[in-house]
């Protein structure tokens, strides 16, 4: 494992600033709105040939009634727990408030490296008003600006010669990566939770309470692999706020890095447009696919309910049907593994190499039984076929005259395909070529 840094700090000092600066990325959503990152968002960071992990936090708020900020200073502390090293961020241009006093005041009981950073320290006058910050008695300060950089090479110099010395982390470029996807408020961040066993992820009734996406390594009951939570995909027509679009183009960049997506659906609403249109976002990107009907305890079930209501669902992202459908409950943990388990074997299936001998053997019979139609008189004949190289099954079959060989027919030998191989919850292609 890697060495964990903790960025904590009151809303609005510049710690996702920091964030984005250190791990060279734009992986926190930056706003002058206070109490934009509302959940842990992990990134690595590279100094001096030390590697370790950095966690942005929500902001840090005492006395306060509103119900993300009492679940942001639940996610500080647990941030706090998991750190090696804590960054305790204020903000020069306001001074000392009286929130910055209560998180010094929890972070002089810790017996971890604090290291106390004076942000928006960007000249001479500013440096002298940080001064003001040893009243915290957390020792020397780090006066930095996170726009524009200054201090922040200093302050990783003191950071890594604070981590404590482990073991290289283990590679991860071959970890199966999964990402949890849907509209908002079906149970994502949930069902994370009752993965991993712990309130990672914060769970509200209110939609969009994830904003950014997280990541999390499961290695649990034989099955290892990297697990994203994202924000809630909307219709471009409701997102509103600019924080919303953010999170959108970060799920659909989640999606973009992901091996296979669980597709999350809300069993007491129905597959909905956005539900398909979210499929075929996955789909068109060539990504595995399991779709998770969520909150299934709460259905008035019949014997029919369950075939009805996946009925329902293929008719409406037909043609694309072979997809593994699963029934869940993320407050009952019904069914929950399983659907890690599907998600395993369709990486599985994304993963496929078919022997040549094999795919001729079997697809040659089935063309041969039903050939292509004859156009203008003019007989076709596919006479090989072989999988392509690509990330995803891909295959070519070649032909004489490929270019009258229509739609219809590619789909016959698409939906032969996943009649003789498990392909199941993934996308393939088929190309017809000159022999």
């Amino acid at each position: 494992m890697s060495n964990i840094v903790a960025i904590v700090g009151r809303p609005n000092v510049g710690k996702s600033t920091l964030f984005n600066r250190f791990t060279e990325t734009r992986k926190a959503i930056v706003n002058e709105e206070a109490g934009v990152t509302r959940d842990r968002n992990y990134g690595k960071v590279w100094w001096n040939g030390v590697e370790f992990s950095l966690i942005d936090t929500g902001g840090y708020v005492v006395n306060s009634d509103d119900i993300f900020e009492e679940e942001i200073r639940k996610q500080v502390r647990l941030a706090m727990e998991e750190a090696d090293v804590i960054l305790f961020v204020v903000d020069v241009e306001n001074g000392i408030t009286d929130m910055d006093q209560e998180v010094a005041r929890i972070l002089r009981q810790e017996s971890k490296p604090v290291h106390l950073v004076v942000n928006k320290v960007d000249n001479n006058s500013r440096l002298y008003d940080a001064n003001e910050f040893y009243a915290f008695g957390l020792g020397d300060l780090n006066c930095i600006s996170s726009i524009n950089g200054s201090g922040t090479g200093d302050l990783l110099d003191s950071i890594v010669e604070s981590l404590p010395k482990k073991a290289e982390e283990e590679d991860t470029s071959d970890v199966p990566r999964f990402s949890i996807v849907g509209r908002p408020n079906v149970g994502k961040s949930s069902m994370i939770n009752a993965l991993i066993g712990e309130d990672r992820h914060i769970v509200t009734d209110v939609a969009g309470t994830t904003r950014d996406s997280i990541h999390t390594r499961f290695n649990k009951f034989g099955l290892d692999f990297i697990l994203t939570d994202t924000a809630g995909l909307r219709k471009k027509t409701k997102v509103h706020e600019n924080v919303e679009f953010y999170s959108v183009i970060r799920s659909v960049r989640v999606i973009e890095n992901s091996d296979v997506c669980i597709l999350m659906l809300d069993a007491t609403r129905g597959i909905e447009a956005q539900d398909v249109s979210i499929f075929n976002l996955i789909w068109r990107n060539r990504k595995g696919v399991v779709i998770l009907v969520n909150k299934w305890d709460l259905i008035e079930k019949d014997t029919h309910s369950t075939k009805k209501f996946e009925e329902e669902i293929r008719k409406r992202i037909a043609p694309n049907t072979d997809v593994p459908i699963i029934f869940t409950s993320t407050v009952t943990k019904q069914r929950i593994h399983r659907s890690l388990e599907e998600a395993m074997e369709v990486y599985k299936n994304r993963k496929t190499r078919i022997p040549t001998s094999k795919l001729n053997d079997i697809m040659l019979d089935a063309i041969e039984k039903y050939p292509p139609p004859a156009y203008k008189g003019k007989y076709i004949r596919i006479k090989y076929a072989t999988q392509l190289p690509t990330a995803t099954p891909t295959f070519a079959f070649y032909a004489n005259l490929p270019q009258y060989i229509k739609d219809p027919y590619r789909r016959y030998v698409e939906n032969k395909l996943r009649e003789e191989f498990d392909l199941t919850g993934i996308p393939i292609q088929v190309f017809f070529r000159k022999k």
